[in-house]
């Protein structure tokens, strides 16, 4: 986006970041705090592929006042298919499965927000705002699951939207794909931000007893004001590190991602975060390096303006000097981790603090051997 852009050009070659927000306020970008309260981003630009852009000005008839306040909707999804394959060799799964399409937690730093403009809406507040569920996941998952040559790999829940955010209470779209799941003895991977998986402690455990799940809660930071600001709608980090306890009290392997380090705003915390998950009961862990690709960028670079402007320019220098002087490297091997001595200083403290706390000693591996695909009369009576 231009205007955030040029903003960026202020803030850096001016040295001037309250002309920055003020270039941004300008042109009319950002959505009122009374619009878009408990949510990430304050812009919601047009789709990469939309032919046309959305500006909001005032014509003077000061209509502005009058627009709603932005809403959770949920739409309804059918796919034909559920289970999304890659071949990505720098992540550990070939196979996932989204319940839900945008995600109401809100991170303003996620990654997955570009992939809304596929369905002409913005990566911005369109993305927590505008939902879709797939209703049919777990009779699709049956289908594919029960298709002859069918070969169980781990299946990684929670990689592009969590399938726990706040609309799942009602939903409940992950609590049937889970029944479907032990009932074929197919394992699975989950990574979320919300202590809602406590719910599904009575699947999970049973699944975990036959080494079928494991589970990775997202800690970002200790820090509430942070945490507020940055996924307002998600789990509290205390709430977080409680749904972990939980887990492990009943049996089920649990690690923490620390997702994402961003270099001047909480890789600080890096050892805070390791030793809270630890005495939680974590006993694995990993981390993930800010990734701003597409329109993740304005959308980060806006909220780092509006909430912390005193430290825009060192947090965006550091964030460059790990992507070879860029917002974002989206090389496989570099995108995850980055490059150079800060992302190496980074990786170091991360290892160094796990050894000391044991962590990552072992890696659970799940079991594929207890896959039993359904019987044919069976699959026509649930199908």
């Amino acid at each position: 986006m231009e205007q955030i852009a040029r903003a960026d050009s202020i803030a850096f070659n001016g040295r001037n970041i309250a002309m920055a927000n003020a270039a941004i306020d300008e042109a009319g970008l950002r959505i009122g705090e009374d619009l878009r309260r408990g949510r990430g981003a304050g812009i919601n630009p047009s789709g990469r592929f939309e032919p046309l852009t959305r500006h909001v000005f005032d014509d003077g008839w000061e209509t502005i006042e009058d627009l709603p306040p932005f809403k959770t909707d949920v739409q309804v999804e059918r796919p034909r298919t559920i289970i999304t394959r890659n071949t990505s060799p720098d992540i550990s799964f070939d196979r996932s499965i989204n319940p839900y399409r945008g995600c109401e937690h809100g991170c303003v730093y996620c990654f997955a927000r570009p992939t809304h403009a596929y369905m002409g809406l913005s990566p911005g507040l369109d993305f927590e705002s505008k939902l879709f569920a797939k209703p049919d996941a777990a009779r699709l998952l049956e289908r594919e699951l029960s298709r002859p040559g069918y070969v169980p790999r781990i299946i990684a829940i929670g990689t592009n939207t969590d399938p726990y955010q706040p609309i799942e209470k009602k939903w409940r779209i992950m609590r049937e794909i889970l029944e479907v799941l032990e009932a074929f003895g197919h394992p699975v991977g989950i990574v979320t931000k919300s202590a809602l998986i406590m719910r599904d402690i009575d699947i999970l455990s049973r699944m975990a007893e036959r080494g079928l799940t494991k589970v990775a809660l997202s800690v970002t930071t200790l820090d509430r004001k942070i945490a507020r600001t940055m996924e307002p709608r998600a789990a509290t980090p205390p709430r977080r590190l409680e749904a972990m306890r939980a887990l492990n009290e009943a049996g089920i392997p649990v690690s923490v991602m620390i997702g994402p380090v961003i270099p001047g705003l909480n890789d600080s915390e890096i050892e805070r975060i390791l030793e809270s998950a630890h005495a939680a009961g974590a006993r694995e862990a990993g981390y993930i390096i800010l990734r701003l690709p597409l329109e993740v960028s304005p959308i980060f670079k806006e909220w780092l303006l509006r909430h912390y402007p005193d430290r825009y320019r060192h947090v965006m220098s550091l964030i460059r000097s790990m992507r070879g002087g860029k917002d974002y490297d989206s090389e496989w091997g570099r995108r995850m981790k980055g490059t150079g001595p800060y992302a190496w200083q980074i990786g170091r403290r991360f290892e160094i603090a796990a050894k000391r706390l044991g962590l990552n000693t072992e890696r659970r591996r799940l079991r594929t051997d207890l896959f039993r695909a359904k019987a044919k009369e069976e699959q026509l009576v649930l199908l």
